[in-house]
């Protein structure tokens, strides 16, 4: 008999954030926070392991302020890294050696820094960073002469060059106003590659991706045109004798599809071709290889893979069990380190070659292994039109098949280009693991509109969500009944994001789920293009605007709004109040519907937090109350 799983133990596990290899491959650096943050201010802590395993890992920084996303001097014997210890909330660029001693900041930039990368002139540094107030902006901020007018006064991100001898930081001219989102820079030392938007915005700052090469001695720039939508994780790589910028991307035309990887000769600056037409797996990321063609790290159904880049086509290298992220390669690609979650441990570092397999070299949250966990399966079936499907089973914690069936709720995951992998099941809304040591069993399916099957999988949602892709939920239910593992009299839903808009679907189509949990989650189109962060990707989804003209439109058949009437399932409503993605009145808005016709519901707002919920307490109340909800209404059998 294990231990017994609490709602403290899973917002104070420690979650595991950007692992980097060093160039000679000796070290990996990586950052530690925990899961739920004690208050508006996350604390992140720097740590080091060796990646043969000949030392246990060591903490660097103290972890008494935000210290992220660390990256290695050219030498290999110091670290970067941003950290807000100077003024909480304002990153500023830190460096601290391996062997020991004090972190020393290297910036003090008002308005702090976002971004940055060691070149290989250890001289200098690359920053991101907005342009400092002036005398008239601090005016302003001082006498509330704060009017926002559009297009006025626009926080661009700057591409800057930090001379470390003399501290002094210069802004890189032949950008124009272009707001710089990742650098590169080549393998020998060469140019530095940049992705810009045309605006900070999301949309359309996402849609307009360009890319740069700048010439760091000279200060000339050469634009290289277009690039696909979303365009990120750049990597140089010599094909053929001639240098070549890789990038992932939203596969052309739409805007909604699997990511592609891309590929552009930069001399010539012409077609950027697309890598992975075809495929069956999603590109994640792509890991710069000094001595050889990029690493593409892939979403590949219930696993992961590693491919590497070919002037021709991808080639497959290995393949990591469950979900791995942040994949990044020595200087000779010999060794690579990533996250890596598995069915029942969460993120740790794992090394080894790119072939395989990777071992892991921490262990972050010991305390979670005496915990008897449910039984985690995979699943593989066809939708009503024959579409391959996967998703996982999560059964009662200390029961089988044979005990069933069992009070069943099923978690649908956000995005919707997002899966569920064959990973750790355990989050402060990923609680599957938390629901199955309460007693449920959890259905967690991967519809079409998903990430790891490859562009038409994902592309199948363009104009339609929530129709074929909310059946392939029913037929995985419906096959769980019919094989006794679910009752059909104890029924649950729930999600967040995309997974509450499809839980507030679910209650306006059928009466056959017993409780719902809509966390953050979409209740009209029409109103999300209006406020949302991204209307061209919500049109993308459901087919229009509400600007096209007078309606009905088509974003009216897919919003849950339009069936509110017609729900009677019990419905517990999660959103953070400062949600800007997913903001706040989607909530509001099915809350008052719901309150018009009388259906059982509560509606919890949580404050200060965003589209994911951060707060140690707010987590808490969540993982509560979402076992309460389901208690109430589908009554486990103990």
């Amino acid at each position: 008999m294990g231990n017994e799983l609490t709602a403290e133990m899973v917002v104070d596990a420690a979650a595991l954030a950007t692992p980097v290899i060093s160039p000679d491959g000796r070290w990996v650096a990586y950052a530690v926070s925990s899961v739920g943050q004690p208050d508006e201010h996350r604390c992140s802590a720097l740590w080091l392991v060796a990646t043969d395993g000949s030392a246990p890992p060591r903490q660097l920084t103290a972890g008494t302020a935000n210290d992220v996303s660390p990256r290695w001097a050219p030498d290999g014997s110091a670290l970067y890294f941003c950290s807000d210890r100077a003024e909480h909330g304002t990153a500023q660029l830190q460096r601290i050696r391996i062997d020991g001693g004090e972190a020393e900041s290297v910036t003090a930039w008002k308005g702090g820094i976002s971004g940055f990368l060691p070149l290989a002139d250890a001289r200098l540094v690359a920053v991101i960073a907005k342009d400092e107030p002036t005398d008239e902006d601090e005016r302003r901020k001082k006498e509330r002469d704060d009017a926002k007018v559009w297009g006025e006064r626009v926080p661009y991100e700057r591409l800057r060059l930090l001379d470390l001898d003399t501290r002094v930081i210069r802004t890189v001219n032949g950008l124009a106003d272009r707001h710089v989102t990742e650098l590169a820079q080549r393998p020998d030392g060469g140019p530095l590659a940049l992705i810009s938007w045309s605006t900070p915005d999301l949309d359309p700052g996402m849609l307009t991706n360009e890319l740069h090469v700048l010439n760091v001695d000279s200060g000339e720039v050469r634009d290289l045109g277009r690039a696909a939508a979303e365009a990120f994780s750049l990597a140089w790589w010599n094909a053929d004798g001639a240098w070549h910028l890789a990038y992932v991307g939203v596969t052309p035309p739409g805007a909604i599809g699997g990511y592609a990887a891309f590929d552009l000769d930069v001399a010539a600056a012409g077609e950027h071709r697309l890598l992975t037409a075809g495929l069956t797996v999603c590109p994640i990321e792509l890991a710069q290889v000094a001595d050889g063609p990029p690493l593409v790290l892939c979403a590949d159904g219930l696993d992961s893979a590693i491919y590497r880049l070919d002037p021709h086509k991808l080639q497959r290298l290995s393949t990591v069990d469950g979900r791995a992220g942040s994949l990044t390669a020595s200087a000779s690609g010999a060794l690579v380190a990533a996250r890596n979650s598995t069915t029942y441990v969460p993120d740790n570092v794992h090394v080894g070659p790119p072939g395989g397999p990777l071992t892991a070299v921490t262990d972050v949250s010991p305390e979670l292994r005496d915990i008897q966990w449910g039984s985690q399966e995979r699943l593989s079936y066809k939708a009503s039109d024959g579409l391959q499907l996967d998703g996982l089973l999560i059964l009662p914690a200390g029961k089988t098949r044979n005990d069933g069936p069992f009070a069943l709720v099923t978690l649908v995951h956000g995005g919707p280009y997002d899966r569920y992998a064959d990973m750790f099941a355990l989050g402060w809304f990923r609680s599957g693991q938390w629901l199955a040591t309460a007693g449920y069993a959890v259905f967690l399916p991967n519809p079409r509109g998903g990430q790891g099957h490859g562009h038409d999988f994902a592309a199948a949602v363009t104009g339609a969500v929530g129709v074929d892709d909310w059946t392939d939920i029913v037929t995985g239910i419906d096959l769980l009944i019919a094989d006794g593992v679910a009752d059909p009299d104890r029924l649950g839903i729930g999600g967040w994001s995309q997974g509450g808009f499809m839980t507030a679907w679910a209650v306006g189509q059928t009466d056959r789920f017993k409780a719902g949990i809509m966390g953050a989650g979409i209740s009209d189109w029409g109103v999300m293009a209006a406020t949302g962060e991204t209307p061209s990707f919500e049109a993308g989804l459901s087919g229009s605007t509400g600007w096209e003209g007078i309606g009905p439109h088509r974003h009216d058949r897919v919003s849950p709004i339009s069936f509110a009437s017609k729900v009677h399932t019990p419905l517990l409503i999660l959103h953070g109040e400062d949600d800007t993605n997913v903001p706040v009145s989607q909530a509001e808005f099915f809350h008052r519907a719901l309150r018009r016709f009388d259906v059982a519901h509560e509606y919890v707002v949580y404050p200060r937090e965003g589209h994911p919920i951060k707060e140690r307490a707010h987590q808490l109340d969540l993982l509560r109350r979402t076992r309460d909800w389901f208690e109430q209404w589908l009554a486990v059998e103990k």
